[in-house]
């Protein structure tokens, strides 16, 4: 669109005005407006405006001269903000809004409510306490600490006669190292703090030596990785790398194909690739639904009690480190809400398919609801992992014993709850998030007394393509990796090296992460170790068991592929090994398909659903890759074992899971239920080098029907089943929902 002229402003005026001058509210949203647009010759004639609403548009930043200096009131919704500190060029701000901006974290929260002293409200929460404590008690705080590392280490480097080069070599290596070993509050906020220690520096070495003060606090010197310090905060840590993933979108074939979807409209192309399966599909760039937005302006992850209090595992916190730090994870913005918003919902009837596999519902709960609203029917539930057990020495064989927590995500909240009792042990919150994925490790952390102990991490991530990092015995998501600029689709942990992590995401590419050991204060090192580039958006990825270092499957929109993954291979970034070729409907081979499902049944048998209807095949890994096979992106076939009997929906991203203990296979379909196959009768049919494929298609063991849910009188209908995990001994089975249920069986 023409950029803006001085009649759109006289026309977008509420009440439309004839003088620019008499302008004192305006309207500019939704006109597609990027940054360049914003002409500030134009707006240097709006004097009297106090009202400006820039909502549903493209900027990613601010012009430093609008010129606006009676601005009170200001909304960027909706938006590609990438930076606020531009804003500070309107000090008579008293709201503002910038919700569902996607690169903007708490980190901005803080800046803005120190830059603009006026403000009053954030996001249409009242921040002034917390802007108080901000401005004040953080600057004392930071200030002090600041002088005591001049005087600790620096100030005798300085002779008494100076030269001017002697100065700037002496401020240059005080910015650098004040800003990486200067540390106060939650590995959050330390983006934070490294800008107002960098602020508070100069102001010191303004006063002290005479220098020249640079009052533009905007850029912010980034340290060189290899320098850094092991104090280090996992937002310094991810800030050299470049790359960025983000999370699977639902894409239906046929539009309102039958299921509870949010109507709301993306407002910008690029944030219509944001979310999993909705209510439109595109075949080949999906488009999900626009997220919904969050009142709360809190970007931190928000731990929440279950009525039980908090489960602990037995572990021992880090050194220095308690329940209390949780306070910290939003900035001292703990939510206020009285319970989890977790309401148990039983069955009016339970209606079981014929089986020779007995199991039976135990909870129904609603524990993922947008502010805890009990009336939330629509939030997506995505992923849940059950959590691993710890031992003092090696980890314990999951067969024999196996944990009955699991973890749960959708929204914009994690939950981890017990599977026999149904309470909701502990809930994180990230206001302005969607999360798609979870997936747990087990570190090796130093404790209080320099002894070594396991604990477990929960990683998560999803719209925003940043990755939180959750030490869940201690209450405290202690820091977070900016892996991509879009959503990330799914998570991963290596089984064999307890830091690796990938993160497959929306900008076709899968990353590999060395997280860190966090030490006794959660400081820690992130950085990233491979990037494999994928022809279209990996929505599953699978690390081959009996090669877990070197091979990685994945499912995308546009098929099956495998890359090399050994890190003693030169290359950083790589190519897709192998594709797969798969029968369509027509019988011929076929590699351009959606994989919406991957899973290993056992070290070779590979389990994956398509999107052809009813589909979800079983075959070799062994049998159908060579790898002694030579060059890049050669086109192989599976070698099909048998054909799963399914429902004959053409709904994607209904995905599957295995439980490879028991031999069983699970996936969830469009009316609610849960199909299960056991398939431990072909499986030593399969591993024979001479398996013949089986001809018939084998059907479930088991259906479970949903059960009749009622919630404020009216039967719950339109249920689709989005994801279905049993744990490692096929005990519990957890059942993640379109409508906002968490439903869990257990195996009688």
């Amino acid at each position: 669109m023409s950029k803006i002229t001085t009649e759109l402003l006289l026309e977008r005026a509420v009440p439309r005005s004839t003088r620019l001058r008499k302008i004192e509210t305006l309207n500019l949203s939704k006109l597609q407006l990027k940054t360049g647009d914003l002409d500030p010759r134009l707006f240097s004639r709006l004097r009297h405006l106090q009202k400006l609403d820039l909502s549903d548009n493209l900027l990613d930043k601010f012009p430093n001269s609008l010129t606006l200096p009676d601005l009170r009131v200001l909304n960027c919704n909706n938006n590609k903000l990438e930076d606020v500190t531009a804003l500070k060029q309107f000090p008579l701000l008293e709201e503002l809004t910038y919700e569902n901006n996607v690169y903007l974290t708490l980190n901005d929260d803080y800046k803005v409510m120190f830059l603009l002293q006026n403000l009053r409200l954030l996001n249409g929460k009242d921040i002034t306490k917390l802007a108080n404590h901000v401005r004040r008690v953080n600057s004392r705080k930071l200030t002090s600490k600041v002088t005591a590392h001049w005087e600790k280490f620096f100030r005798d480097q300085l002779p008494e006669k100076y030269t001017a080069e002697q100065v700037k070599s002496i401020k240059k290596k005080f910015l650098k190292s004040v800003q990486t070993n200067v540390v106060y509050g939650p590995s959050s906020l330390s983006e934070f703090t490294r800008w107002r220690v960098k602020m508070i520096a100069e102001e010191f070495l303004a006063y002290s030596l005479g220098l020249e003060l640079n009052t533009d606090p905007e850029p912010e010197e980034k340290v060189d990785e290899n320098e850094e310090e092991s104090t280090e905060s996992p937002e310094e840590a991810s800030e050299d790398v470049t790359v960025t993933p983000s999370k699977r979108k639902r894409n239906h074939s046929k539009p309102g194909s039958g299921n509870k979807r949010s109507k709301s409209q993306a407002n910008t192309e690029e944030e219509a690739v944001v979310n999993p399966r909705k209510s439109s599909r595109v075949q080949d760039d999906p488009a999900p639904d626009k997220p919904r937005r969050s009142n709360q302006p809190a970007k931190g992850a928000t731990p929440e009690q279950g009525d039980e209090g908090t489960h602990k595992n037995g572990e021992q916190f880090p050194k220095g480190q308690s329940n209390r730090r949780s306070s910290q994870l939003t900035g001292e913005q703990k939510s206020q809400e009285q319970d989890n918003g977790v309401v148990s919902l039983t069955p009016v009837k339970n209606s079981k398919g014929k089986e020779d596999v007995s199991a039976e519902p135990l909870h129904f709960l609603q524990c993922h609801s947008k502010g805890n609203s009990r009336e939330d029917f629509k939030t997506q539930l995505w992923s849940c992992v059950f959590e691993p057990l710890l031992d003092c020495g090696a980890r314990k064989d999951p067969i024999v014993s196996s944990s009955r927590t699991v973890a749960t995500c959708g929204g914009e909240s994690v939950c981890l709850i017990d599977c026999e009792t149904g309470t909701v042990l502990k809930k994180y919150k990230v206001a302005t998030e969607e999360f798609f994925s979870v997936a747990w490790t087990t570190l090796t952390m130093v404790i209080s007394d320099s002894r070594k102990k396991s604990h477990n991490i929960l990683a998560a991530a999803g719209r925003r393509g940043i990755v939180k990092l959750i030490h869940v015995a201690a209450d405290f998501c202690y820091g977070e990796i900016k892996a991509h600029k879009k959503p990330i689709a799914t998570l991963c942990f290596s089984p064999t090296q307890e830091t690796h992590l990938f993160t497959a995401s929306y900008d076709k590419r899968i990353a590999l992460w060395d997280i860190g050991i966090p030490d006794c204060d959660y400081n820690f090192k992130a950085s990233q170790l491979l990037v494999l580039e994928a022809l279209s958006i990996p929505l599953r990825i699978a690390l081959v068991p009996t090669c877990p270092e070197q091979y990685l499957l994945a499912g995308c929109e546009g098929g099956c592929f495998a890359w090399n993954i050994k890190l003693d291979k030169g290359q950083k970034s790589r190519p897709f090994e192998a594709i797969f070729q798969f029968p369509d409907e027509d019988g011929d081979l076929t590699t351009s398909h959606r994989v919406d499902g991957l899973a290993f049944l056992n070290d070779d048998v590979i389990v994956s659903k398509s999107s052809k209807p009813g589909c979800i095949y079983l075959w070799s890994w062994s049998r159908s890759f060579d790898a002694k096979g030579k060059g890049y992106q050669r086109t192989v076939s599976a070698v099909i074992l048998a054909e799963l009997e399914w429902s004959t929906t053409d709904l994607s991203y209904l995905t599957l899971s295995t439980c490879p203990a028991k031999d069983y296979v699970f996936c969830g379909d469009e009316k609610g239920s849960v199909w299960m196959y056991n398939l431990s009768n072909y499986t030593t049919a399969w591993s024979s080098a001479k398996g013949k494929r089986s001809d018939k298609r084998i059907p479930p063991t088991q259906i479970l029907k949903w059960p009749e849910l009622r919630a404020n009188g009216e039967q719950l209908s339109e249920v689709l089943i989005n994801n279905v995990v049993s744990d490692p001994t096929f005990t519990y089975l957890v059942v993640l929902t379109s409508v906002n249920i968490t439903a869990i069986w257990k195996k009688s």
